[in-house]
């Protein structure tokens, strides 16, 4: 039996890196063939979190294969059928928005535009400061979206931030199970 592909795509919530990158690590020792995708806010961005080049690195590594990078290196990933699921983490306010809308301006959304088209499963972790805000409609849309999953997500300071949510990246592995089987984990809120 073939390996099951997936694409790991990252977007420019740069405080989740950390804790994203040992989830791509289990998925390849876990045997599925993990195509690295990155924004270009993510790709090329350097922050307190950390250096872009060190994650470039790093993903490649991990996933023994070059970044996707841009949206020409992206729009294969549906006629080719590259991918069995796509995942988005961490997934953006700006993101999430942009899928809602059908918005196709980066090699990510590219990416989810591509590989919907073959009904494929896309699964979102949601990291951003405003999912409580005015991208609660945007969430809310993605939601009832057929082929559209999410990582089990919560507030992740409730005081300090109180619109902010941010999906439990440990329980990446398990969601794509499921939303491989086209089934929602639950609960979906934390």
């Amino acid at each position: 039996m073939a390996k099951l592909t997936v694409g790991f795509a990252l977007c420019g919530s740069f405080c989740t890196f950390a804790r994203v990158l040992p989830e791509i690590e289990k998925l390849v020792k876990s045997g599925y063939e993990v195509f690295p995708i990155m924004s270009h806010v993510a790709y090329n961005t350097d922050t307190r979190f950390g250096k872009a080049e060190e994650f470039i690195e790093k993903i490649e590594t991990i996933c023994d294969r070059k970044i996707i990078k841009t949206i020409s290196e992206a729009e294969p990933i549906g006629p080719k059928k590259l991918l069995d699921a796509l995942i988005i983490a961490p997934c953006t306010g700006n993101t999430i928005a942009k899928l809602a809308c059908g918005i196709t301006d980066t090699s990510v959304t590219m990416a989810a535009k591509a590989h919907m088209r073959n009904a494929r499963p896309l699964i979102i972790a949601v990291s951003t400061n405003d999912g409580l805000g005015i991208n609660l409609k945007n969430i809310g849309t993605l939601s009832v979206t057929k082929n559209v999953f999410f990582v089990p997500y919560g507030q992740d300071d409730s005081n300090g931030k109180p619109n902010s949510l941010v999906a439990d990246m440990t329980r990446i592995p398990e969601t794509l199970y499921f939303a491989l089987e086209k089934k929602q984990l639950q609960p979906v809120l934390i």
